[in-house]
This record gives C-alpha cells, sequence and structure tokens, in this order.
C-alpha cells in the first residue's frame, strides 16, 4: 500500500502518529508538503508535480489541510481523488466543514440539532441580531477563525451591540450564537472514522475562559458518550460527507448541539485522554475501502459518491 499524508509538517503529532501507524503494516508511507506541489493538466492527462519529479500516484492519501490554505490543498486533494486515488476525507466535504455558515445550514437541513444562530450583513440592525438571537449572553465568532480565536462571549446587549458595531465597521463577517450556560465552559469531541465513533473526549476550558480548546488551555479527559451524543455524532459526519472528523457538541438542557465539524482533527488531544490508537483506526479506514494497485487480481472497491450538492 502507497500512502501519502498531506501535511505542512512531518513533526506535528498527527503527522507522526499516521506516519507510524502505516509503518507498522509494512506500508510505503510519504509525507507530502501540499503546497509544493504543482498540477499539470492535459487533455485526458493528470499530473501531480513534487519538489521537481513526477509523484507516483499512491493508493490512498490523508489530507491534513490547514484551515489558511483550503483552497490550494483542496485543489490538491480533488486532483488526486481525480486520478482515482481514496482519499479518507473528500475535497468538498472539506471545504463545505471550513465554512462554519454552510456546515450550520447543511447540518440544520438534515435535522441536526445546534445553538440558535444569526447571520446577518454589516448593514443590518444590530438591536435585531441580537433579539433574533435570544438576547445577551451571546456568543460572536468569527467565520474565518479557528482553535478559539475570533469567538467573544457579551454578557449584556450593550456590550453585544458595541462589539457588534465594532466588527460590522471592519467589514467582518460574524456568527452570533446563543450562550449555553449550562454547559459550563466544556463541550465533547466524538472522533468518527468510517462511520464509527472509535473515541471521545470531554474538554474543559481553563478557569475563567468559556472556550474548551485545548489550543486556549483546556483540558481533556476520556468521555463515554450517550446514546444521544452518539446518534447526533454521526449524524452530524454523515450529513457533511466526512469519513474521518471530529464532530464538537455541546451539553444542554435541551440535548447535545452541535458546534463545528472538524475534517482535520488533531490526534494528540483524543489519543493521550483515551489511549486508544486512533492514527491506527484511520489506516484501518483505508485497508478496508482499499486493494493496492499492485494487486492486479483485485479492485479498488468504490465508495458510495457523495450525493450532497450544498
Amino acid at each position: 500500500m502507497r500512502v501519502y499524508i498531506l501535511s505542512r509538517n512531518k513533526k506535528l503529532y498527527s503527522t507522526k502518529r499516521m506516519v507510524e501507524a502505516a509503518q507498522q503494516r509494512g506500508w510505503e508511507v510519504r509525507v507530502i508538503d501540499y503546497l509544493k506541489c504543482s498540477i499539470e493538466i492535459m487533455k485526458g492527462h493528470l499530473r501531480i508535480n513534487y519538489l521537481g519529479e513526477e509523484l507516483p500516484v499512491p493508493d490512498a492519501i490523508i489530507p491534513r489541510i490547514g484551515a489558511s490554505r483550503t483552497f490550494y490543498g483542496t485543489a490538491m486533494v480533488r486532483h488526486f481523488e481525480m486520478m482515482d486515488c481514496f482519499s479518507v476525507t473528500g475535497s468538498l466535504a472539506i471545504k463545505r466543514s471550513r465554512d462554519k455558515l454552510r456546515s450550520l445550514q447543511i447540518l440544520s437541513k438534515n435535522g441536526v440539532d445546534m445553538p440558535r444562530t444569526v447571520f446577518a450583513s454589516n448593514k443590518s440592525s444590530a438591536k435585531d441580531v441580537i433579539a433574533l438571537s435570544g438576547g445577551a449572553p451571546l456568543v460572536l465568532k468569527i467565520l474565518e477563525g479557528t482553535q478559539g480565536v475570533g469567538v467573544v462571549l457579551v454578557d449584556s446587549e450593550k456590550a453585544a451591540k458595541s462589539v457588534l458595531d465594532a466588527f460590522y465597521g471592519m467589514d467582518v463577517n460574524l456568527l452570533v450564537q446563543e450562550y449555553i450556560e449550562e454547559a459550563g465552559g466544556a463541550d465533547i469531541r466524538a472522533f468518527i472514522v468510517g462511520g464509527e465513533v472509535v473515541g471521545a473526549m470531554k474538554r474543559q476550558g481553563a478557569e475563567g475562559d468559556f472556550r474548551s480548546n485545548l489550543h486556549q488551555g483546556g483540558s481533556a479527559t476520556a468521555h463515554k458518550l450517550s446514546r444521544k451524543e452518539k446518534a447526533v455524532a454521526l449524524a452530524a459526519a454523515k450529513s457533511m460527507g466526512l469519513g474521518v472528523c471530529g464532530v464538537d457538541m455541546i451539553p444542554s438542557s435541551r440535548g447535545p448541539l452541535v458546534m463545528e465539524v472538524n475534517s482535520s482533527p488533531g490526534l494528540e488531544g483524543i489519543e493521550k485522554s483515551t489511549n486508544i490508537d486512533i492514527a491506527g483506526k484511520i489506516m484501518d479506514y483505508i485497508e478496508k475501502n482499499v486493494t493496492p494497485k499492485s494487486d492486479t487480481t483485485s479492485k479498488k472497491k468504490k465508495l458510495k459518491k457523495d450525493s450532497i450538492g450544498a
């Protein structure tokens, strides 16, 4: 089996773990910095060049595309897909997941519950946006933010109006969401591989911080999902068309609410908190869906094409 991990940094925990998991199976694995790739397109002819050489077509790729490089990264993933290479996360699904508004629209259409959310242009009345969101306290999220950056909690309507006016004045796109106070700064991440929950952790925000992101100083412990949490996580992953993802949910009085579906979730927090070999689970997923091209007696199994057109 030949596998490429599309990652800009081979020293990252997640990248190193997946390299180890592939090598343990005796596979040929290579870390490819997708920003150093170039594609060649002619009639009936597709190629990918890397550092001056043509890349052999792999059996599978594992995209680890940074949020700031989504356009270029998904272009590379799409090119590999068109060369009949299996990707653990599809290019279209990655693009959907990176657009916070689009993600919520898809989840809503598929009946997945989430915090009440309002999106409006900077010409909208801040007062109307606050009212539609259910009133203060509110959470404001910059659409382009990642890892908890660009997320603000405002505890009064006066503060909310001031912050909204400031952001709108800078022509920043915002999501305004209800604040789930009973969550107490905690959320749950379910890690899904191939339509199965392979691990889950509860993340608690640092003292005085309502954000639970580990990058913002939060902590993580293993979590046993309730039947409802499991069902919601699987429905969210299916709605987004992601084979490998992390579904972030927040506990509420009306049940688990999906905050985000992450198409490139980190492995360090989930593996260290649960002691589960998540990297190995991803390799199992590849093995179930791909027969190496060198095996001429078999054909690559084909997954159902994603039919979501959103």
